[in-house]
Order: C-alpha cells, then structure tokens, then sequence
C-alpha cells in the first residue's frame, strides 16, 4: 500500500480526542437547548452567487463539482458554505412563512474554508452558533442575552475562562463621524492591526490612507484604549470631547449591555472599545472573547447584532448572533493537553473470557450490564487473565469481569480490589459510569 499523504487543514482526532469534542458538542447543545434555541441543520452546499455575496471571503470558497463538469469546462455553481450565517440567510428567506419570530436557532456544523491553514485555523472546521433573528424589529435586549448564554455554555466546558468583549458599531462610528473622518470602514479596519503594529503604525496608515490629522489619529487611539464593565465607559468617552446622536446612542446601548449582563453573570462582559473587526458589517453591539492563558489564539467566540440578515423586499429580518470556532478550542486543548479524558475508550467494563467455549456466557453478562447503562465490551480474545488485564489497562477501562467458580467477581485494576458482582445489580461509581474530563 502507498504511504499516506495527510493534507493540512482537515483535522481528524484520535478516539480519546474524539471525546473531548463529543463532550463539547454536547455541552454546547444542551446548554443551548436549555436556553429556548431550536436546532437546524442547513446543506453544505449554496450557490455560488449567494457566496460571493459576501466578499471578503470569495477567494476563500471551496467550489463543488462533478468531475465530468470539469471535463466540459462547465462553470460551479455550487459552492461549500464558509460559515453558517450565509446558509442561515438563505433559511430564514426560505422558510419564514413556517418561522416563528423571533426565531431561536441554534446550529453546529462543519464549514469550509480555502485558507492557509495555521495554529487553530483549518479548512474544515466546526462551529457552534446561536442567533435570534426577527422580522422587521427586534428588541435590544437581545443584544445582552446571547452573549450570556455564551458565557454559560463555555463555563461549562473543561477549559481554561472564556471572557467576553463588546463594542458597539454605533459608537465607533458615531466618534469617527464626530472627529470629522469620513471613511469609516477603512478607519475600523486600520484600528483592527493595533494589536499586531502598535499604536505608531497605525496613526501613520490612519494619515495615510483616510487622511487623519495627527490630533485625529491620536483622539481614534486614545478611543481604542478605554475598556471597563460599567457606565465609566462612557465617562471616559465623553471627557475626549467629541459629542454627536449616533455616539451617544452607541453610548447608551453598550452601558446597558455590560452592566446588565454583568448584574445577571458577575464579571461575564467587559467593554472593549478596541474591537473592531466585524464593525463594518455588523450595526449594534459586536463582541469577540479570549480564552485565559490563551489569548495567542485569538478570538474563541465572536459576532454581533446586523439589522439586516436578509430582505425579500417587502421584509427584512434583523438578528444577533454569535459563533464558537470548536475546532479552534479542541485544536488547543487536545493538542496542548489542556483537557484530558479519565480514559481513552468509553468503555467502563472488559468481561474476560475464560475460554471460546465460555464466550456465549461473557456476551450474555455484556448486555445485562449495557441494559442497565454501563458501557461493557467482551475482550476479543481468551488469553490468560493477565493479557485480557493489560489489554483494559492500555485503553484505561477501570473494570474487568470475571465469571469464577464462585461466581462472578470484578476486578477494579487501579486498586487491585476485587469483589463479588451480580450483572444485575452492580454499579461502578458515578465517576467511573461515564468518560470523565479534567483541565490539567
């Protein structure tokens, strides 16, 4: 057989990291779940066209064909969604006769991405998203409640503190427009590299490409710089001296934001007045998170209000949404061994076999023991006790099974402790039921 080319950019996880990303999508959907969002699954696949939409990403797409279209030089029409919020457009458009709004929806799919893949970046990746979408309005408390349930459903994953940032489109904009600077995408998308180029940098790219004096540049990075979790934020706004409607508007919403969801989750929000990625394309709040310790991998959880996720031209449908990047966590955490499972299987219960002729018996204690919920396995073969011991022990099952002339015992070969069992009775402890995770 040829040797195997692994391609970069589509991981795939042994069985004890396949755990841990189970234990994620699990959590992730019950907690969403337990917050009132409905679960959707959408194609992989949209149009080309509607892709393209969103430009920024085009050269990003993955085009999907048949071969026999590449042989006639056929052009795609299809391509695989880089993110769900293009595929949720097109749903919510589709299907709003049958919604009920506003519309909770959650959804955890794989998309697919043509970059260059990097630490925590993948060509094929799963994200985990929450937006409540509305028809023509949607109240601003929403704004304040999906990062909460963020902050909830991360909280309980076995991972370092996720913490949440927010800004506000309004804001930004309302202070650029206030300074007297005209182009505000450019300006968003300038500040966007102060982490990477520093405040110099910057100042000098400000003056360059939107025409920014020196006292505009420096009163844009004096604004970056102010961050907190109460109304100081707006204090501290407002004793830079530039006032207009739209800033103070921007003010208002994102002090009610931080103090609300602070007074609801302690400590869970903090505004951050130098996010500006997405700004140019979301209108209200925007928020991005870092993991503790972490913070080199950038944003976990990002996104943001947009008062116009789609228009059917008689209506349009706001939201706010935000997504996890899973992978970009379970690349982290596997990889650094941040979380490790108490055991590399699910299985809690090896029954050892006496002999070939004994195997029907070792079957039949099996699935006594699954009926009542403990992950059981017959060992493959009937070696000496001692094999079939080292074999539970290689994969970390606690707990192997033994038919005597006594009768039936279990061996707990941690400890070495072993007593008398009844497959219709026993039970191993609650910590050893299930595949347990801990943060090293």
């Amino acid at each position: 057989m040829a040797k195997v080319t692994p391609i970069s950019g589509f991981p795939e996880w042994l069985p004890a990291g396949r755990l841990i990303e189970q234990k994620f999508l699990d959590t992730l959907r019950t907690t969403f779940e337990l917050n009132g969002f409905s679960s959707i699954e959408t194609r992989a696949v949209e149009p080309v066209s509607q892709l393209l939409s969103k430009g920024e990403t085009s050269k990003e797409i993955y085009l999907l064909q048949r071969l026999q279209e590449q042989n006639e030089n056929s052009p795609a029409e299809l391509g695989l969604h880089f993110d769900l919020t293009v595929p949720l457009a097109r749903y919510v458009l589709e299907n709003a006769g049958n919604l009920d709004f506003p519309f909770r929806r959650y959804q955890i799919q794989k998309v697919w991405r043509g970059e260059r893949p990097q630490d925590g970046r993948f060509r094929e990746f799963i994200q985990a998203d929450i937006d409540v979408v509305g028809q023509d309005t949607l109240a601003f408390h929403h704004e304040y409640e999906l990062p909460l349930v963020m902050v909830e459903a991360l909280s309980k994953l076995p991972i370092p503190r996720v913490y949440i940032k927010a800004s506000n489109r309004k804001v930004a904009q309302g202070f650029y427009e206030a300074l007297g600077i005209a182009d505000v995408e450019e300006t968003l998308r300038i500040l966007d590299k102060l982490d990477k180029v520093g405040p110099n940098v910057v100042a000098q790219l400000l003056q360059e490409r939107v025409g920014a004096s020196e006292k505009q540049a420096q009163a844009a990075l004096e604004l970056a710089n102010i961050s907190g979790a109460d109304a100081g934020v707006a204090e501290r706004v407002w004793a830079l001296g530039y006032r207009n409607e739209l800033l103070e508007t921007g003010l208002q919403e994102l002090t009610i934001l931080v103090e609300t969801a602070n007074s609801l989750i302690p400590d869970s929000l903090e505004a951050d007045l130098k996010i500006a990625r997405g700004l140019d394309y979301y209108t209200g709040s925007v928020y991005e998170s870092v993991m503790v310790g972490h913070e080199d991998l950038g944003s976990v959880c990002s996104g943001g209000r947009y008062d116009s996720l789609v228009s059917d031209g008689k209506r349009t449908f706001p939201g706010v949404g935000l997504s996890i990047g899973v992978s970009r966590i379970l690349a982290r955490v596997i990889g650094k061994e941040v979380v490790k499972p108490s055991r590399k299987v699910p299985t809690a219960v090896l029954i050892a076999v006496n002999n070939e002729e004994e195997r029907l018996g070792a079957e039949k204690t099996a699935r006594a023991l699954r009926e009542r919920g403990i992950a059981t396995e017959v060992s493959p073969n009937s070696a000496k006790f001692g094999k079939q011991i080292k074999y539970a022990d290689k994969r970390g099952i606690p707990y192997v099974w033994f038919s005597t002339e006594d009768g039936d015992q279990v061996k707990d070969i941690r400890s070495g402790a072993q007593d008398n069992a009844d497959s219709a009775t026993w039970l191993p402890p609650v910590s050893d039921l299930t595949v347990q995770f801990n943060e090293s």
